[in-house]
């Protein structure tokens, strides 16, 4: 994952895709975006995002992997999830017009990207090859998103 014009990685770490790799994308997200006022969210919306990549993608197969960024500038923060892609699936909110998956309240599954789309700013994707990386915004006062820019050696994971 490289860095907008006008954001810099803060954090970066792979892992692989196994369930037990949600948690340490959440300690990654608290450890990097520390004293970020939308921590929580970050957190929760890195949980959901993981949890997806590795339930939707090829991230869940054996040998599969999760690569996970925090990126600093244009006023916040932007987390990005890379999976290893699902065969030209691409992530969406469900219940939407023109999904036939139920996604209602009583739903055991359904509302990873909900819950992405009430939190942040503003969220998206986009193809990298096979790869899909899920991003989400953040905003946060300058004060806080200097301090992140002016980390000193950016913060990455294993790979």
């Amino acid at each position: 994952m490289v860095g907008t014009r006008d954001r810099v990685v803060i954090g970066e770490i792979t892992l692989p895709g196994v369930r037990r790799s949600v948690g340490g994308a959440r300690g990654f997200v608290r450890s990097v975006a520390a004293g970020h006022p939308a921590l929580d969210d970050m957190v929760l919306v890195v949980s959901e995002t993981v949890a997806n990549a590795i339930a939707h993608t090829a991230s869940g197969r054996e040998g599969g992997q999760v690569r996970v960024a925090v990126l600093a500038g244009d006023g916040g923060y932007r987390l990005e999830v890379a999976d290893e892609g699902a065969a030209g699936g691409r992530p969406h909110v469900k219940g939407g017009q023109g999904d036939d998956e139920d996604a209602g309240d009583g739903a055991e599954s359904g509302r990873g990207m909900r819950i992405v789309e009430a939190l942040a700013s503003r969220w998206g994707f986009h193809a990298d090859g096979a790869r899909t990386v899920v991003w989400a915004d953040f905003p946060a006062p300058a004060a806080a998103v200097e301090r992140g820019r002016g980390r000193g050696t950016p913060v990455s994971g294993p790979g």
